[in-house]
């Protein structure tokens, strides 16, 4: 089953982190496995080639599959703009996931 957390800060999101595979599917075959690893690496690139931002990011293969992402504080505007509507958009594609493959992922969201 894939674990994935979403941090918040006040009303922003701070990061993410997501462990494990959904065995929904044969490998290769897994949609769910595939559906959040392309949200995921698409947040990461959008946040660092789209707003700019300088993120940490650590990603492990092995042991069950593992992604974290850490956003620094935002002081620019424009910035802070890009970086929300992209993670806010990563959210709800993720909510979106775990509501119809439920038995496959669990996502929790810390405020």
């Amino acid at each position: 089953m894939i674990q994935a957390t979403i941090n918040h800060y006040h009303q922003y999101i701070s990061g993410f982190i997501i462990t494990g595979h959904a065995d929904a599917g044969e490998y290769g075959q897994d949609i769910v496995c595939s559906a959040v690893s392309v949200l995921s690496i698409a947040t990461v690139n959008g946040l660092q080639e789209v707003a700019g931002l300088d993120i940490e990011v650590d990603s492990h293969d092995d042991e069950g599959g593992y992604l974290s992402v850490s956003i620094p504080v935002i002081t620019d505007s424009k910035k802070s703009i890009q970086a929300d509507a992209i993670l806010k958009t990563f959210q709800n594609g993720m909510a979106d996931i775990a509501s119809s493959y439920s038995q496959y992922i669990n996502l929790t969201m810390t405020k």
